[in-house]
């Protein structure tokens, strides 16, 4: 019997701040759902706009990490697997698709959303774009410099 490939990527914005809580067992979980945009031809050949909206959970210790650090319209990028849910509520079945989070990464400074300060991902890095050149930074008698978003000229090469 075959395996099955069951894994989502995607990148969009917080539509609310992340809710915390603990399960019975004192383990973390977090729910947030992310705004995904989209453009697209309609049948007049006009572009249109679309938003999906995408919910998504995550356990453990990075559960702790988005409610902490992610807010309402920040960006970011997960990466997990699809999971669905059945219930009944009033007597009806109700059935729910999301996302299940094992890797989020956050992409915004702080100072871009709507906190201060310097951009994190869930690996503890600086994942967020600066509006500013990073100074330069010497390692081993090699100065190594932050060039910013300027193209790259093919002639400079030296290969």
């Amino acid at each position: 019997m075959a395996r099955s490939l069951n894994q989502v990527t995607l990148m969009g914005n917080l539509t609310r701040d992340p809710e915390l809580r603990q399960t019975p067992t004192g383990q973390n979980v977090t729910s947030f759902s992310l705004a995904l945009n989209r453009s697209y031809k309609d049948q007049s050949g006009q572009w249109q706009e679309a938003t999906d909206y995408i919910d998504i959970t995550s356990w453990g210790p990075l559960a702790e990490r988005v409610a902490q650090y992610l807010s309402k319209g920040r960006r970011c990028l997960v990466q997990g697997r699809l999971q669905s849910r059945s219930w009944e509520q009033d007597g009806v079945k109700r059935n729910k698709v999301e996302v299940l989070a094992s890797d989020v990464t956050f992409l915004d400074a702080r100072g871009e959303g709507n906190e201060g300060g310097e951009g994190s991902s869930s690996h503890g890095g600086n994942a967020g774009a600066s509006s500013k050149p990073a100074p330069a930074q010497k390692k081993d008698d090699v100065v190594i410099e932050d060039i910013g978003d300027e193209p790259i000229n093919l002639d400079d090469i030296p290969f």
